[in-house]
């Protein structure tokens, strides 16, 4: 499949990274503090496993995204840090450990997310509903988002999701519609969608994310910013990919932060409830503000009132 221009993906050379990707070295009592949880009650987070950019800030801030059905992921995602390979047995203690660091971390809003597991009949589901049910009994003023698998797309798994009550259910569709067969491979782009939907119809609060620059078009994200909104998604992050090694997908093009404002303008047009867009941008960045109904959509209001008033 061909980039932008006719350039190929996989043969695509680095470009040089913009200033505006400045990255937050990790330092301070709270990293320190979220880094010994994570060791000593033997977790895995996708801020490390996925070589997140904005481990420095989160860690400091003394939040975490955990993940949860280990570090070794069946798929093989062209874009992914996390390790692909023959995961190791399934941890039917980890939901416990998983909500006493959180318990002792003290926060107010959790995430978590996991591996795609399917080498297991239930798509890991058991497990999920295990954790968050683990994390509410232990933590009942804690508000959680779940990033989800797709599960392939089994009712019956996402149902799990559905009955184990968390206040945002989260699952990525990652790129455009035309890319989804290089940039996530075993996935299949309506059936993200279809996730999203049957989640929405069951009352949950939906959020997903795109990742911009490996060679999508302007037109092709505004359609799959429409394409998510026809399926009633309420929250939606946009943010650069960052090529994780050499053996991952290149990065094509750096989006400017004036573009990704444009997103920003035409999302909350659109109609979601909240919109996350900046190079920096990751699907759990800054997440306790998309729990809550109303609070992204009012603040873009207020600023857009300032601006033209």
């Amino acid at each position: 499949m061909s980039g932008v221009c006719g350039t190929s993906p996989v043969s695509a050379q680095r470009i040089k990274k913009p200033d505006w990707l400045r990255v937050k070295l990790p330092i301070g009592e709270s990293y320190k503090s979220v880094r010994n949880l994570v060791d000593t009650h033997k977790l895995h987070t996708i801020c490390e496993s996925g070589n997140c950019p904005n481990m420095g800030e989160c860690w400091g801030a003394g939040t975490a995204t955990f993940m949860i059905l280990g570090n070794i992921c069946t798929r093989s995602c062209g874009f992914c840090a996390v390790a692909t390979g023959r995961p190791h047995a399934v941890d039917w203690d980890e939901p416990q450990r998983v909500a006493e660091a959180i318990h002792l971390m003290k926060v107010k809003h959790a995430v978590i997310t996991s591996v795609d597991r399917d080498d297991q009949k239930d798509g890991g589901s058991t497990v999920w509903y295990n954790t968050i049910k683990a994390v509410k009994a232990l933590n009942p003023g804690t508000t959680l988002e779940t990033l989800i698998p797709d599960f392939k797309g089994e009712q019956e798994n996402i149902q799990r999701i559905v009955d184990a009550a968390p206040e945002v259910v989260s699952h990525n569709v990652e790129t455009v519609e035309r890319m989804t067969r290089l940039v996530r491979i075993q996935a299949k782009y309506w059936r993200s969608m279809e996730v999203l939907k049957y989640l929405k119809e069951k009352g949950m609060r939906t959020k997903s994310g795109i990742m911009l620059g490996l060679g999508e078009t302007k037109d092709e994200v505004l359609q799959t910013m429409r394409d998510l909104r026809a399926n009633n998604v309420d929250v939606i992050t946009l943010g650069q990919y960052l090529q994780p090694s050499g053996k991952h997908l290149p990065v094509l093009r750096f989006v400017h932060p004036d573009e990704f404002a444009t997103y920003t303008e035409a999302g909350y047009e659109m109609g979601f409830d909240y919109v996350e867009s900046g190079p920096l941008v990751r699907s759990s960045y800054h997440s306790e503000r998309h729990v809550f109904e109303g609070i992204g959509k009012k603040e873009w209001l207020r600023k857009k009132e300032l601006i033209t008033g």
